[in-house]
């Protein structure tokens, strides 16, 4: 293949991908606004507290405008040659590549004290945790935990015994968070609504048996080759974009000013 045909073949893949990541980030923000102006619908569909809603509408509102903004500068930097836009893109690709490795370093050896730290604030909303009326946003996060991982305290029920709140009822029955209950609706009486506040315990059997340790473990270790594939499949992905538009950049005519010709 000519160089020509060869710089032609890599314009129209850098052009069509990232079109495709245009399209991808407006639905991405699309659906972030959604979540985010319509938490109470999902809330009631999903069993999800509205704190983690919000959190997931803000995330996905993040990602779809960065998504944009490189779909952008990579279709029309592409299509229009234009050298600026396509080391802007080049530079924005670059920082987040940097960022992850980064971040994934930085998790990898600090790994044993960022556990210390979210067992000790796990610790801590459990000793906070209201025994009557409605829950705060973390906490209620907290709960979401509980049922989403079928785990009761961080090292077991036994955290919650030490709970500042009352551990009886009114009759002198004894309660256990709502949402450490494996049935949670038939003791709460309100199906559908993410459990919070203290039940009556019926039988130990009723409890999950596990901590919320074990069961972040338990789920790492079942997710971790689904994880560590999404990772190296989106660096891959950055480092053939980034080696794409840096090809470009060094090939195309630094005499053709096609951003003043062409819009």
């Amino acid at each position: 293949m000519n160089p020509k045909g060869c710089l032609g073949c890599a314009k129209c893949f850098l052009f069509f991908l990232n079109l495709f990541f245009f399209a991808l980030g407006t639905l991405l923000l699309a659906f972030g606004l959604w979540v985010l102006f319509d938490r109470q619908s999902f809330a009631a569909v999903l069993g999800s507290p509205l704190v983690s809603l919000r959190v997931w509408s803000y995330g996905f509102s993040g990602v779809g405008i960065v998504t944009m903004l490189l779909g952008f500068l990579g279709c029309l930097g592409a299509l229009k040659e234009v050298k600026v836009m396509l080391l802007l893109y080049f530079g924005i690709l670059l920082l987040l590549f940097a960022a992850q490795i980064t971040v994934g370093v930085i998790v990898y050896t600090q790994r044993v004290a960022l556990a210390t730290k979210v067992a000790t604030y796990a610790q801590q909303l459990i000793q906070e945790y209201p025994a009557q009326g409605p829950p705060g946003d973390p906490h209620e996060s907290w709960d979401a935990v509980q049922q989403q991982l079928g785990c009761c305290g961080w090292n077991g029920r036994q955290d919650w015994d030490h709970h500042e709140g009352p551990s009886r009822d009114t009759d002198g029955a004894e309660t256990v968070a709502c949402s450490c209950l494996q049935a949670p609706n038939s003791t709460h009486g309100t199906p559908g609504v993410l459990p919070h506040g203290r039940c009556p315990l019926a039988a130990p059997s009723d409890i999950f048996p596990k901590g919320c340790a074990a069961g972040v473990r338990d789920w790492l270790a079942a997710n971790l080759i689904t994880i560590v594939g999404v990772c190296v499949g989106i660096g891959l992905g950055e480092l053939a974009l980034l080696m794409l538009s840096m090809f470009l950049v060094r090939n195309l005519d630094p005499h053709y000013e096609k951003l003043l010709r062409g819009f």
